[in-house]
């Protein structure tokens, strides 16, 4: 079968079996590499790209799924040679080491602030949660999340930030 997407902007066109994995057709077909094969199985969100704004794990989503639709990726972020806001962030809180879970923590961070730009640590932890860092980022991550919101970091009772 042979499906459109629009994917960050451009309109590509792949001829595959209805129910591959979105995840596959990105990577394997397009050549969008930025698109992380995690677990397979939905569970560590590292495959997070935007479909239509929402966040969705590529791995369990077939491509029929993005037939028409935005299909927005960590490469599709940057424009004109500058990092998007939310990645920028991450550039200057170091919120990554080995860098695997990183796009798809940008791409779920990009969704939550276009649904609420000022969130509280509470709900950037629910958003977040599911995002799976195997090198355990997260607190480095949540500053850079509130660096791209603006908010002011909370602060622990040892006077240190959280």
């Amino acid at each position: 079968m042979t499906f459109r997407l629009i994917v960050n902007g451009k309109n590509r066109t792949v001829e595959t079996e209805a129910e591959r994995p979105l995840l596959e057709v990105l990577r394997e077909d397009l050549g969008f590499t930025g698109v992380k094969y995690g677990c397979g199985e939905g569970q560590c969100r590292a495959c997070t790209v935007l479909l239509d704004g929402k966040p969705v794990t590529s791995c369990l989503t077939p491509v029929r799924s993005a037939s028409g639709k935005k299909v927005t990726t960590i490469e599709g972020l940057a424009a004109e040679a500058r990092l998007h806001p939310v990645q920028q962030a991450f550039v200057e809180e170091g919120a990554m080491q080995c860098g695997y879970c990183v796009p798809g923590m940008i791409l779920q961070t990009v969704a939550l602030l276009e649904r609420n730009p000022h969130p509280s640590d509470a709900q950037i932890v629910d958003a977040l949660n599911g995002n799976l860092c195997r090198c355990c980022g997260y607190p480095r991550v949540l500053a850079a999340v509130r660096r791209a919101a603006g908010v002011a970091p909370a602060t622990t009772e040892g006077g240190g930030h959280a």
